[in-house]
């Protein structure tokens, strides 16, 4: 591996990092708040971070970059924007240790929304912005949106590409990798814009619009009320954040074919069918399970019920009701969901929607060869033949999810954390969803996990946004080899 090379591009991409700070320092300026001050050092810090690593590390002529610098870059580059992207709330006096500055902005940038704050609304606005900006920067990938940059410096754009997009097949829209980050953000801006704008309608400023707007959008939850949306009591509120977050779980290449006037392009497409068919069906079941056990009218059922499916299932985060006090099968249906994510390809994380369509092909392909062990039979999807070394990919995947979820939830609970929450815990930062039941429920928060538990919980959160391999490949030591 170049490392000498991915650090340089690493330094452009913290130069790009502290630029966008300039929008929280706005905020911090129009509200006269105790945000302005460390904003600016902040920025001073991440710049100066960003132009050291990119004129100390030249690249050669001979340098190119190939799938190792593309993980390194991913990996190295989310670990130290999450360090750099810490600093505001660090200098700001939000919090009293770096480890709990260092959790709540890589909780942002990986889409997680677990937060250690407390008392949220206490928070200076400006504060509070980045906060919500580090989900949208990290939703559709600070790495994706460089990729429409790099390329004017000579470096190589897809194999970053493909350790940033979520999915186990990134798709590819347009000839140039360049046009394809272009392309990506388009669809992601327009879809932010038109959000905020109906929750403008909807009685919210311009501010809690555009938080709102950014946790709902990148699926990761961070709001600026204590009690999350369900401050707001508002059915309207509700069911446009429920749509929005069905649109951020959908891979976002079928919002730009539908956009380009192909009117069947989800229809078509066979994890759409499988992602809507399973919200849809957990949505009734779990309407129908809290109507008069939890909810008087039906319709007040479906309107929760339909918010914290959704939520869950796309790993947004956002709440408006305390499902702990919910019948046990309707948890367990979120705990499903928890597992479950959204499509590939989207903002969402957890499994994805994909791997489990093609895992459970391929376990039906297993039984139908033991009863026709002579026929030959292949997994496909949408009528195209799925490669075994994907299969083979999504297998492994799979079995490292689940290993490393077990294991992350022992060694939580060794730190004297009850059963519940460790599991919970672990399940909603592996899954970048934010709350769990337990003490990490929706009415709650991670502040009283003990630090080492926190650090664990923040390499869960890195695990599941970088879809684990990128960051695990790191400490293999052939990586490194020649």
């Amino acid at each position: 591996m170049q490392v000498r090379y991915t650090l340089h591009v690493v330094g452009v991409l913290l130069f790009f990092l502290a630029l966008t700070m300039v929008f929280p320092l706005l905020f911090g300026l129009y509200y006269h708040d105790e945000s302005v001050v460390p904003l600016l050092k902040s920025m001073a810090a991440t710049l100066g971070t960003g132009l050291v690593l990119y004129l100390l590390f030249k690249r050669t002529k001979t340098e190119t970059m190939s799938h190792r610098e593309g993980m390194g870059v991913v990996a190295i580059g989310w670990t130290a924007a999450g360090a750099l992207g810490a600093l505001p709330y660090y200098w700001g006096g939000t919090f009293h240790t770096f480890a709990d500055c260092f959790f709540e902005s890589v909780s942002g940038f990986t889409t997680t929304g677990a937060s250690v704050l407390t008392q949220i609304e206490v928070v200076p606005r400006g504060l509070l912005f980045w906060r919500s900006l580090t989900h949208w920067l990290g939703g559709m990938g600070i790495i994706v949106l460089s990729l429409a940059i790099l390329p004017l410096l000579g470096i190589g754009g897809m194999q970053l590409y493909k350790a940033e997009v979520p999915g186990p097949v990134p798709d590819k829209l347009k000839p140039r990798i360049k046009d394809t980050a272009v392309v990506l953000w388009k669809v992601y801006v327009l879809f932010s814009a038109a959000e905020t704008v109906l929750l403008m309608l909807g009685g919210m400023d311009l501010f809690e619009a555009l938080c709102h707007t950014f946790g709902t959008m990148a699926t990761g939850g961070f709001s600026t009320r204590n009690a999350s949306v369900e401050a707001f009591q508002s059915p309207y509120v509700d069911t446009v954040v429920i749509v929005f977050m069905l649109f951020a779980g959908i891979n976002f290449s079928l919002h730009y074919q539908f956009l380009k006037g192909d009117s069947l392009a989800f229809w078509r497409n066979p994890e759409f069918r499988f992602f809507i068919g399973i919200v849809a069906i957990f949505v009734l079941v779990v309407t129908f399970n809290v109507y008069h056990w939890v909810y008087e009218t039906f319709s007040q059922a479906l309107r929760f019920g339909a918010f914290q499916v959704t939520s869950i299932i796309t790993t947004t985060g956002y709440v408006t009701a305390d499902y702990e006090t919910w019948p046990p099968l309707s948890q367990n249906i979120l705990l499903f969901c928890m597992f479950l994510g959204a499509s590939a390809g989207s903002t969402g994380g957890g499994m994805k929607c994909l791997r489990i369509m093609l895992l459970l092909k391929h376990s039906y392909k297993q039984l139908f060869s033991l009863i026709h062990p002579r026929a030959v039979t292949q997994v496909k999807l949408g009528g195209r033949p799925v490669s075994d070394e994907v299969l083979h990919s999504i297998w492994g995947y799979f079995m490292l999810y689940l290993g490393l979820f077990i294991l992350c939830s022992f060694l939580l609970a060794a730190m004297g954390v009850d059963v519940v929450t460790s599991f919970a815990a672990v399940a909603a930062s592996i899954g970048n969803i934010g709350p769990g039941l337990g003490l990490v429920g929706p009415t709650d928060n991670y502040a009283h996990i003990p630090v080492l538990g926190k650090w664990l919980l923040i390499l869960c959160m890195l695990l599941g946004r970088l879809e684990i391999y990128t960051v695990l490949i790191l400490f293999v030591p052939e990586f490194w080899r020649k």
